[in-house]
């Protein structure tokens, strides 16, 4: 049975808001960050995203030829599932899109033969998903800064059943991984 891992990037407190990301993530660059983002992308063979996530990815990588990042060859490349309701069209390359029955349908997707499925991002979707009880792991990048606003990651009334800390790995410049189960 496959994985379904979170990979979010966030601030100490919550923040995961990409248009703040100048604040709180480029300052942060590293080459160990870089090896990080880079060594998870390549250790999936499918992406899930929310539709706002998908929308804010697909022009950019979509529109790499050149395995820019070492990632962009496998992220045009692999499956992608997107979750919407509205999206009438997914065309990055081996997109589809899961309306309907969200439980059932990752579940199904679980269930067929590989390695993990990496959610990028996605808060919503995630929310969706923890209270269906269908993440297996956690893998949050956190970055050294409190914002104090922004988009969080979990909102009030987000709930867990008690996560298992499996990894911790300190990279350049304070950022923290953290892997829970």
């Amino acid at each position: 049975m496959r994985k379904l891992i979170v990979s979010a990037w966030i601030t100490l407190d919550g923040i995961f808001d990409a248009d703040l990301m100048p604040q709180w993530f480029s300052p942060f660059d590293s080459e160990s960050r870089q090896n990080y983002i880079r060594d998870g992308i390549l250790s999936c063979d499918g992406f899930l995203f929310g539709r706002t996530t998908y929308q804010m990815l697909a022009p950019y990588w979509s529109s790499l030829k050149n395995n820019e990042m070492g990632v962009a060859a496998k992220l045009n490349s692999a499956p992608k599932y997107v979750v919407s309701s509205t999206l009438k069209y997914a065309d990055w390359n081996n997109s589809t899109i899961i309306t309907g029955n969200l439980v059932g349908e990752i579940t199904k997707l679980k269930q067929q033969p590989g390695k993990e499925i990496q959610i990028e991002g996605s808060g919503i979707l995630v929310r969706s998903l923890m209270e269906a009880d269908l993440i297996d792991e956690y893998r949050f990048l956190v970055h050294p800064i409190i914002l104090g606003g922004g988009k969080r990651f979990f909102k009030d009334g987000a709930q867990s059943n008690g996560l298992k800390l499996t990894k911790t790995e300190v990279l350049d410049k304070g950022v923290i991984a953290l892997y829970y189960e």
